[in-house]
């Protein structure tokens, strides 16, 4: 497939975009009101970017061929499963490890807070959230902190959903977006105080260009906090189970290649960046790792009130919405392609606990950079 325009490529039909917002809505309860024809699509077009199994993704190019058309990958992945994320999730699409008693929101955004406060966010400071999905995180840190929040994301579907949650949560004056690739983000030279990324910035085809640009609109002595997903020192490339995992964790979650944490630490550090600080805070001493949710979670929820939030994502609750979307499927209230996305998402689930338990990946390596003052 070519390489999208990202000034003018569009997925989909905007009237079918704009039909998805009937005002307020939530997780699985709109997947009936998609455009068929077109969510099909985006099931068999995504499902073309990687191979039946290892040997048959090698043999296809692999991790060069998706980087060739990340853009493209990246579009078609969230088209499918934003819905599910706010079903299984919540509207902040990242990870954080558990302390004890600490409810599932509350760990979330102390996750959020913990990165405001390393890059030193303050009241009256203009900050750029790079791929801010559907805008969990940047209300939470514009609550938190008071400062302007700009958010950069380049699917239309995200913003809308975004528009109407900074609305609802009446922060429309300090939390606007741009519809943009953070590859090319359309916006001047020197425009932020700070810039923080969570775990957005695994999508980039390159490391280094994505952090450049980010170098690029930080102000001079600009902070920029980073949580990156990266495959830990204990990765093997040689090793064939190791290798696996990663496709596994990168085929579910529309990534085109994985890096290593010291190719992180390399690709900021030659973007042009002083490297402060950095940590995978998944070594963090936690009494619940991050991974935690995915597991038979239920019954090791720390709050009566997470029992509703950890349901779906657990094994079991997966189980329940592999047959759930089969039936909506085979009686036509869904559209085809439903089912096989819910199930991808199960299995990445199962592969990022193997990453996790094995040390071999990370969801939440922080980096902490600052833009030298001279530059």
């Amino acid at each position: 497939m070519p390489s999208p325009n990202p000034e003018h490529y569009v997925d989909g039909r905007n009237a079918e975009l704009d039909s998805l917002l009937p005002g307020s809505f939530q997780g699985l309860t709109v997947m009936g009101k998609k455009d068929f024809k077109y969510y099909s699509a985006w099931v068999n077009k995504y499902s073309g970017f990687f191979g039946k199994d290892l040997i048959d993704d090698e043999r296809l190019g692999g991790d060069s061929m998706r980087t060739g058309d990340y853009y493209t990958l990246t579009k078609y992945f969230y088209n499918l499963v934003t819905d599910f994320y706010e079903y299984g999730w919540c509207q902040s699409f990242h990870f954080c490890h558990f302390s004890y008693g600490e409810s599932f929101s509350k760990a979330i955004a102390r996750h959020e807070h913990y990165l405001a406060h390393r890059i030193g966010i303050k009241e009256g400071m203009t900050v750029l959230d790079v791929g801010c999905g559907v805008a969990g995180p940047a209300i939470e840190i514009a609550k938190f902190t008071n400062a302007r929040i700009v958010g950069v994301n380049n699917n239309e579907y995200h913003l809308q959903k975004a528009a109407l949650y900074v609305e609802q949560h009446g922060l429309s004056d300090r939390v606007t977006f741009v519809n943009c690739d953070f590859m090319q983000i359309k916006l001047p030279d020197n425009s932020f105080d700070a810039v923080y990324v969570i775990e957005a910035t695994v999508h980039a085809p390159s490391l280094e260009g994505a952090y450049r640009e980010i170098f690029r609109v930080l102000k001079p002595g600009g902070l920029v906090g980073i949580y990156e997903w990266v495959l830990t020192d204990r990765y093997d490339p040689d090793h064939p189970a190791h290798r696996e995992i990663a496709l596994g964790i990168q085929k579910f979650n529309g990534i085109s290649k994985l890096s290593k944490a010291c190719e992180a630490r390399r690709a900021i550090q030659d973007a042009g960046f002083q490297l402060l600080d950095y940590e995978d805070l998944a070594d963090r001493r936690a009494s619940i790792p991050w991974y935690h949710p995915f597991t038979n979670s239920i019954f090791n929820t720390q709050s009566l009130s997470d029992i509703i939030t950890y349901a779906p994502m657990s094994r079991w609750g997966r189980r329940i919405t592999h047959y759930l979307t089969g039936c909506l499927e085979t009686v036509g209230l869904v559209p085809q392609g439903t089912k096989m996305t819910g199930d991808g998402l199960s299995k990445t689930a199962e592969q990022l606990v193997l990453g996790g338990e094995k040390k071999l990946f990370s969801p939440m390596y922080f980096m902490l950079a600052k833009k030298p003052t001279s530059a």
